[in-house]
């Protein structure tokens, strides 16, 4: 009996090791007697919409060591460490690592000084092809394209966000040598190739993603504010032209000792950050009431409505005043496009209260704010929005004329395209394609609609009101002779820790041309600006001076009269 149970568990063991611990034992036997320099992969590129390339790689080299084939540790340490600006201490040690079958030197060597080592013929000295990342336009578009770590994969930006088609398959050569790791004489050396990544093309047009930046430059420079941003994209699919963060930073001289300053530097606040809109929110509420006119609603106010003249409301006990109460004392009975126009704050008060804390939060809903865009970038806020069941009349007053709620820049862009394209709302995108280096396409994104807003009529009825703005209002300062430019201004208060902070705006300008059938939307903030802080004369000239080189660009001709 007992020989038969030893019968049976040898017969199981060995039907064990044959069959299930087969693939491991010949894993092991081929780690055994062989030993493996990588080839690695190509990096795939990041392209704006165009082809112009955005980040790239340069050929370099890493640098291996098998100390025990290693046959004149001194003489070579004493080589490596010249050509490659290491201390022989470092280097000997290295080469004297007899414990470890191979040992990495160094990495990301110029190949010139690969190119002098291979000279000398260093045995049990290896050498592989080690790319490193450029970004050819330095800082361009920094916070968007973000960058790699020292072994190359993707950390920030889209660089992290689609590691998995940029990063490719590392490959491998495989020498066969002896149980002490000495390369055997003669022996064939297999070659497993690398399989490149793939390349990565953006909605950006480095055109204007240039022209932008070179803007926003100079009015954070003229303005000595603490930071400048803007957005830039196609109304018709939502497809990001531009997105620029400023202060920015140079993607081939990262300050990766001073991680507080990168962190900050790297993040993309037009999709992480939110704040308080002001005024540009008003192209909401001014669509979500005409659009309940259109309907018959009778809370909605009529297109002739004429608001009061009375310079404030109280609502809740408490005061809402026009900002041109700090301006002058002149005030008078106004239309919506004219309260659009003066950016009178009671008049919007007086919107929001008529449609309803319920009707008015489906419009808010219906515009996402507090929820998220869609957009293909990691890190996106959801802005805050009270819940709806919290809101009391103060409250819905506020977020009437955009105080009290929160947003991404991303989302006010969004919401303001979405509300004069016809009332389309389709998930904005920072990719186009992925595709091989064969020009194979492995993956093409195409605009996803995710809702409607208001009706057709009504957006053109809006994109009117707001063509009169910068004809007539507020936003004068964006106009431009012979286009079609229509858009709103917004001058908001700072918080810090619950309170106004004195003295601390953010102006802001959102506009699009031409004004009947818009394809360039722009949304200009500038975050604390010294001096004057009205989105009217800060902001606004921005886009103008963005739409105007759009204009050169596009080559776009002027509208008939």
């Amino acid at each position: 009996m007992a020989i038969t149970f030893l019968f049976c568990l040898f017969l199981a063991r060995f039907f064990y090791i044959q069959a299930i611990w087969k693939d491991d034992l010949n894993l092991r036997a081929v780690d055994q007697w062989t030993r493996e320099i990588p080839v690695v992969a190509g990096r795939g590129k990041l392209t704006d919409r165009n082809g112009e390339i955005l980040a790239d790689n340069r050929a370099a080299y890493s640098v291996y060591a098998r100390a025990n084939a290693v046959t004149d540790p001194e003489g070579s340490a004493a080589l490596l460490s010249e050509a490659l600006g290491m201390s022989y201490e470092t280097v000997y040690g290295k080469l004297m690592e007899k414990g470890r079958s191979e040992v990495t030197v160094a990495r990301r060597t110029p190949k010139e000084a690969v190119q002098a080592l291979q000279a000398h013929e260093l045995a049990g000295v290896y050498f592989a092809e080690d790319d490193v990342r450029v970004y050819p336009h330095g800082a361009l578009a920094s916070q968007v394209i973000g960058f790699t770590s020292y072994d190359g994969t993707g950390t920030t930006g889209l660089e992290r966000g689609y590691e998995k088609y940029l990063a490719g398959k590392d490959g491998e050569i495989l020498f066969e040598t002896d149980l002490v790791g000495v390369e055997i004489g003669n022996a064939v050396a297999a070659y497993i190739p690398a399989t490149d990544g793939m390349n990565v093309r953006l909605t950006l047009d480095y055109r204007i993603q240039a022209l932008a930046e070179e803007v926003m430059a100079r009015a954070l420079a003229t303005s000595s504010a603490k930071a400048a941003r803007a957005i830039v994209l196609d109304p018709t699919d939502f497809s990001v032209l531009a997105m620029v963060n400023l202060p920015s930073y140079d993607l081939n001289d990262i300050p990766r000792d001073d991680m507080a300053t990168l962190n900050a530097l790297s993040r993309n606040s037009l999709v992480s950050d939110i704040y308080e809109p002001g005024s540009t929110f008003k192209i909401v509420t001014a669509a979500a009431n005409i659009e309940e006119g259109r309907k018959g609603n009778p809370a909605a106010l009529p297109l002739n409505y004429v608001f009061s003249s009375s310079r404030s409301r109280i609502v809740d006990g408490s005061p809402i005043r026009c900002w041109s109460d700090h301006k002058n004392g002149k005030h008078s009975n106004q239309t919506l496009a004219e309260a659009l126009n003066n950016s009178c704050n009671p008049c919007f008060v007086d919107i929001a209260l008529a449609l309803g804390r319920e009707k008015f939060y489906e419009y808010l809903q219906a515009f996402r704010f507090g929820q998220a865009t869609g957009i293909d970038f990691s890190g996106e806020s959801i802005g805050m929005l009270l819940p709806e069941s919290t809101v009391k009349n103060g409250d819905l007053a506020r977020i009437g004329f955009g105080q009290t709620v929160a947003v991404t820049p991303l989302q006010l862009a969004c919401a303001a395209a979405a509300a004069v394209n016809g009332g389309y709302y389709y998930a904005p995108r920072l990719v186009e394609e992925i595709y091989s280096e064969d020009g194979i396409t492995h993956f093409l994104t195409e605009p996803k609609l995710i809702g409607r807003t208001v009706s057709g009529e009504t957006s053109a009825i809006l994109s009117s009101m707001l063509e009169g703005v910068v004809r007539d209002g507020s936003g004068k300062k964006a106009f431009i002779e012979g286009y079609r430019v229509a858009g709103k201004t917004g001058t908001a208060q700072k918080y810090e820790d619950g309170h106004i902070a004195q003295g601390k705006y953010i102006s802001s300008f959102v506009g699009y041309f031409p004004a009947n059938a818009p394809k360039y939307l722009a949304l200009v903030i500038i975050d604390e600006p010294q001096g004057s802080y009205y989105g009217s004369t800060v902001a606004a000239p921005c886009a103008a001076e963005i739409f105007r080189g759009i204009i050169d660009i596009m080559k776009i001709q002027r509208a008939e009269a």
